[in-house]
């Protein structure tokens, strides 16, 4: 398949006098007869300086590759470690350390290919080698090099023998599945003592990794549940017996002396009492804002013009970067490739301005979604983010904006996930392998979140996860009830929940309230569809002004004055989502204490107005802020705001049904409900099942939801109640907004994400999609089996410039497919040759004699980067039989056969926008 290797190399990395990162083409002659012997060990005395801007590279995978000599002759002592090489491997040569902004290597300074992600020269073989963390990993961790046998041979597909994935391109699935079946076949090879105990290490690797991540996820769950508990009661006061103390553990049973407002502390300067209370809660929340904010605008990541997001991601504002000056192309800046080298000059021949995205801003369940199905987005989760986005998390919630720690959980938690693969070089080294720890660790997340490891499971099936084997199902579900019980033993809120809003009811259901179910499911799916039209509405108004797109800090503060004006003087909106969501969900109990003195416990039909006209004037304004406050620069989740949005509107119902049935109690059709005070009606049951359906609106989850609810309740009556009313809200939501707020986003950001899930109607054949054969994407060895580099550097170039970084070219004699080598492996390859200008690239296996004496392998030989046997499809092929190969193989691309003849071929990235083509198409019949 894809990515075959068949010689062991080496990619070295040569800098300038300066310390640079290495320049174009025309110098890497002279660059590499003058660096050879200095260079590969001097990555600590030459560090790049630090650019402002970056771009984003893997967070995690280290790239480790045996030495390969680059010139006919040995000219030095190159590859031979001494007291400075990488301290990860002896078969590692020493690399550039590039600082990150992200805990991943970056590259300041951009080279030739750059502009169009990651050059070969330049970066894509990063590394950690100089990391202090990284050593005390590698001292912690597996790295057994004990593949030698297969590893060395003609056909090893072992997996240091590749070039690393590229900013924005998809993984190769097939290249990783054969190389992961190597490394296990090399691994069982040995029959000895330890040879055994490697194999049961080897196949404890997932479980101990499992069991880690989600201990550390409920460690970090932990830490960020008392922090913004604490922080959040900082707006309105102090405890006198400890700053660190939040309101509730000051005062346990009520208003204490121990507590004081600011309102007494300032003695009502200089407003009054209660005036002073309100602009010093304004000016907290607007302070923890900004807070949040500044942190997050640190992952700050520029992302070239080649892979151009839109205006839409979901922090709802990817912005435009200025165009860069001849002052960024001094330090090799160019948008295009090789635009330097063709005008001679420093200035930027760019079409259009790079991109900028915030790796730590929104939830991150949409990328992390896309990450999971193989695309590629360095950096996002990296160590840095991880720790950024806790911190901001923190405060974003503490300040009191409609925004959830929920979803970003679960982003924090895949980070934690993808850092602990680097303690085992089976899932370190192997992309494919790398994502089932990240499924379990996602689906943690949503553990610790909800209190709900079932529904954890089941969220990584139902909604991130792309390929989700019967082990990693199982492997899942350990790593949630790890989570979920170290959360439980740390018992975050005192109250021995594993969640605030974690609710029971004692009080079964009765039958004449199906009706008032359904409703509420078609008003929570109906509120959930035009929540994502809402916002999509005004990301496209208020966040398309220059104002507003040129500095996020802005909106950040427009925003917190606004939750702070008119959410201070409601007493539902003031409180936090969680514990909002809580006292809409929970029956009137007098013995809880954990129930605010909120006015729901009616117990006359003359009270229960008053109840309505505050609940419907918290609805609008939650609503309302939910909507301006999804997609501003800091660390946010839907999930807990929409459920409380939803709460609102339910809990209106169910004070409407209670109402209803006190004005009547004689119709007989109530039966015995009516015999008590208040009625059996709990509107708090109605107050959660439409949290739950509003949840299903913006997100179209729906077992998982049903799940989630069943164990935060914990009650079996109310199973099909909570199913009934999930099942009827997607059927609307559906209807009214058929995307998801996931899927709209992750359609605005163009990442190929080809669902899975969704298999759209086809009418048509391969022949629609294929595009007419131009030499200058073919590589034609029908005259020779040699082609001039320069040749070849055009071709790559022209891939480049289509957004194709993860293509490749094919290899044609006689109009018959004979092979195709990959655009990431063509680059690498030419890169390392001395002399591109004249050198002739072997493209086809030929008998030689070879009269040199080193017996060190000859650069411009390409084979070994050649697939033979590409997979191939007849152009009279159904899309349905395209379909199911890019989705079930994770092919990157197809080539088209007419005949028996090359006839083109087709990309991953043309079939995912042919396939939102004919959606479109569909939604407007």
């Amino acid at each position: 398949m894809t990515g075959r290797r068949h010689t062991p190399r080496l990619r070295d990395v040569f800098r300038d006098a300066s310390g640079g990162t290495d320049t174009d083409s025309n110098n890497n002659n002279s660059n590499n007869n003058s660096n050879n012997n200095s260079n590969n060990n001097n990555e600590e005395s030459n560090q790049p300086s630090q650019s402002s801007q970056y771009l984003s590279l893997p967070s995690s995978p280290t790239s480790f590759r045996r030495p390969r000599i680059m010139s006919r002759r040995p000219s030095n002592s190159e590859g031979v470690p001494d007291e400075r090489t990488s301290l990860l491997g002896a078969n590692r040569t020493s690399r550039i350390r590039i600082a990150s902004a992200h805990g991943s290597p970056r590259v300041p300074h951009l080279s030739r290919n750059q502009s169009y992600a990651d050059s070969v020269k330049s970066h894509r073989h990063h590394s950690r080698a100089n990391s202090w963390g990284s050593r005390l990993i590698q001292a912690l961790g597996d790295r057994q090099e004990s593949y030698g046998g297969i590893a060395d041979s003609k056909s090893s597909l072992y997996p240091d023998d590749r070039v690393w994935y590229d900013q924005f391109t998809s993984t190769d699935w097939v290249h990783d599945s054969i190389a992961d079946a190597y490394r296990v076949k090399a691994l069982r090879q040995r029959k000895d003592f330890w040879g055994r105990v490697y194999v049961l290490f080897d196949g404890a690797q997932g479980w101990i990794l499992s069991a880690l991540v989600g201990f550390i996820v409920a460690v970090l769950a932990y830490a960020v549940n008392v922090s913004e508990a604490t922080v959040f009661d900082f707006k309105d006061g102090y405890c006198q017996k400890g700053w660190l103390i939040n309101e509730k553990r000051c005062c346990p049973h009520g208003p204490c002396v121990d507590w004081r407002d600011w309102g007494e502390v300032l003695n009502g300067w200089p407003f009054g009492k209660d005036w002073t209370e309100w602009f010093v809660y304004i000016v907290m929340v607007i302070a923890l804002a900004v807070a949040s904010c500044l942190m997050t605008l640190t992952t700050k990541t520029v992302v070239p013009s080649a892979y151009r997001l839109t205006t839409l991601d979901e922090n709802l504002a990817a912005e435009n970067a200025a165009h860069m000056g001849d002052h960024d192309n001094d330090d090799g800046a160019n948008i295009s490739p090789r635009h330097s080298c063709v005008d001679g000059q420093g200035s930027s021949s760019a079409e259009s301005a790079p991109m900028i995205y915030y790796s730590a801003a929104g939830s991150g369940v949409a990328e992390v979604r896309v990450i999971l199905s193989g695309f590629v987005l360095h950096g996002f989760l990296g160590l840095k983010t991880l720790l950024i986005k806790s911190l901001g998390l923190i405060l974003s919630v503490a300040s009191g904006l409609s925004l959830g720690k929920e979803g970003p959980y679960v982003h924090i938690a895949t980070c934690v996930g993808n850092i602990a693969c680097r303690l085992f070089s089976k899932y370190d080294r192997n992309d494919a392998k790398r994502r089932e720890v990240l499924s379990a660790a996602a689906a943690a997340g949503v553990a610790v979140a909800f209190g709900a490891p079932l529904g954890g499971v089941l969220f990584g099936l139902e909604e991130v996860a792309y390929f989700f084997p019967a082990k990693t199902l199982f492997r899942t579900f350990f790593c949630c009830i790890t989570a979920a019980l170290t959360l439980k033993f740390l018992n975050p809120y005192g109250t021995h929940k594993i969640v605030m809003f974690q609710v029971r009811y004692l009080v079964d259901w009765e039958y004449f309230e199906i009706g008032s179910f359904i409703l509420v499911g078609v008003l929570g799916g109906a509120a959930g569809a035009l929540f994502i039209k809402a916002s999509r509405r005004w990301a496209k108004t208020f966040r398309r002004i220059p104002v507003i797109k040129s500095y996020p800090l802005l909106e950040v503060v427009l925003v917190a004055f606004v939750t702070g004006l008119i959410g201070y003087w409601n007493v539902f909106t003031k409180l936090p989502v969680a514990k909002l969501l809580y006292n809409l969900a929970a029956p009137c109990d007098d013995r809880d204490n954990n129930l605010e003195d909120l006015g729901l416990c009616p117990e006359r039909a003359e009270d229960i107005p008053p109840v309505l006209r505050d609940l419907l004037t918290a609805f609008l304004i939650k609503g309302f802020l939910t909507i301006i406050t999804f997609g501003i620069k800091v660390p946010a989740g839907i999930y807990v705001p929409s459920m409380v949005v939803g709460g609102l509107m339910g809990r209106t119902i169910g004070h409407v049904v209670q109402w209803w049935v006190m004005a009547t109690r004689e119709w007989p059709v109530w039966g015995t409900c009516s015999a008590t005070s208040a009625t059996c009606i709990q509107p708090g049951v109605y107050g959660l099942i439409a949290a739950g359906s509003t949840m299903c609106g913006v997100t179209r989850l729906s077992v998982t939801l049903a799940v989630i609810l069943f164990e935060l309740t914990g009650s079996l009556d109310y199973v099909l109640p909570f199913s009934l009313a999930i099942l009827v809200a997607k059927w609307v939501a559906d209807a009214i907004e058929p995307l998801s707020i996931y899927d709209l986003l992750t359609e605005m950001n163009s990442y190929p994400f080809l669902n899975n899930k969704h298999k759209p109607v086809f009418t048509s054949e391969l022949a629609d999609i294929v595009p007419r054969v131009r030499k200058e994407r073919i590589i034609d060895i029908s005259t020779s089996p040699v082609v001039p580099a320069m040749s070849l550097r055009t071709k790559l170039e022209l891939l480049h410039r289509a957004g194709e970084l993860d293509g490749g070219l094919p290899i044609v004699r006689h109009g018959i497919l004979v092979g195709l080598i990959p655009a990431p492996d063509l680059e690498y390859a030419l890169d390392n040759l001395q002399d591109e200008g004249s050198s002739l690239c072997l493209m086809a296996s030929v008998p030689t004699i070879d009269d040199s004496d080193d017996g060190m392998p000859d650069p411009t030989d390409f084979t070994p980067y050649i697939d033979p046997a590409p997979v191939a499809l007849d152009i009279r092929s159904p899309m349905d039989l395209v379909y199911e190969c890019f989705v079930k193989l994770g092919l990157r691309y197809i080539c088209i056969l007419r005949d028996g003849k090359y006839a083109g071929m087709t990309h991953k990235k043309t079939f995912v926008k042919y396939m939102r083509e004919l959606e479109e198409k569909e939604g407007h019949m």
